[in-house]
C-alpha cells in the first residue's frame, strides 16, 4: 500500500479538503487536481466537485471584498473619480455578466477584474452569480474532458492526463511570467 492509500484510508474526507482549498493556491492546478482524482476514482466524483464549486466560488468571492475594502480608504475614492477609471468602471458594471464569464477563461484577468469589480461598487448579488455560474462551467468542461479521454482512452490515458494538463497548466504560468517580466523591463 502506497503512502498515498494509506493517508486516504486514515483520512478519507481529506482529498475534498485538498481539492477546496486548492484554488486558494492555484485554481487551474485545483481544478485539474480534481478532474484527475475524480477521473482516477480519489473519491466521488460528485462530492469531488461539489468541493471544488465551493472553493472555486470561496476563492474568487474573496477577491470582490477585497476590492470593497481598498474603496473604504481617501486615496482610492479619489483615484476611482478619474475619468480613466470611471470609463474602466463604466464598461466593466455594462457588461458584467460577459466579462466575468470571459475574464475566468483568459489567463492573468481573473483576479484583477475580480478586485476592480469590488472597487467599482459592482452589485454583489449579480457578481456572485456569475463568478459561480462561470465556475461551474469551467469544473464542468474540465470533468467532462478528463472523463471521456479517460473513457476513449483507457487506463493508460488516466494515468498520462494528470501530468500533461498539470504541464499545460504550468506552461501558461510560465508564459504569463515571461511575459509580464518582458513588459517590466519595456517599462524600465
Amino acid at each position: 500500500m502506497s503512502s498515498i492509500d494509506a493517508a486516504l484510508q486514515a483520512y478519507p474526507w481529506g482529498i475534498y479538503l485538498i481539492v477546496f482549498l486548492g484554488p486558494f493556491v492555484q485554481e487551474d492546478t485545483a481544478v485539474i487536481g480534481a478532474a484527475s482524482a475524480s477521473v482516477m476514482g480519489v473519491g466521488d466524483p460528485v462530492l469531488l466537485f461539489i468541493s471544488l464549486l465551493v472553493g472555486l466560488s470561496a476563492s474568487d468571492l474573496w477577491k470582490y471584498w477585497a476590492g470593497r475594502a481598498a474603496r473604504t480608504h481617501r486615496w482610492a475614492e479619489r483615484f476611482a473619480q478619474k475619468d480613466g477609471v470611471q470609463s474602466a468602471r463604466n464598461k466593466v458594471l455594462k457588461r458584467l455578466a460577459h466579462t466575468l464569464m470571459a475574464v475566468r477563461f483568459i489567463p492573468g484577468t481573473r483576479i484583477p477584474t475580480y478586485v476592480a469589480a469590488g472597487f467599482f461598487k459592482a452589485p454583489f448579488g449579480p457578481f456572485a452569480l456569475w463568478v459561480v455560474l462561470s465556475g461551474t462551467l469551467y469544473g464542468v468542461l474540465i470533468f467532462a474532458l478528463f472523463h471521456a479521454l479517460g473513457e476513449v482512452g483507457g487506463e493508460k490515458v488516466k494515468a498520462i492526463m494528470p501530468p500533461i494538463a498539470l504541464g499545460l497548466v504550468i506552461s501558461i504560468i510560465l508564459i504569463q511570467f515571461v511575459r509580464a517580466r518582458l513588459r517590466k523591463k519595456e517599462v524600465v
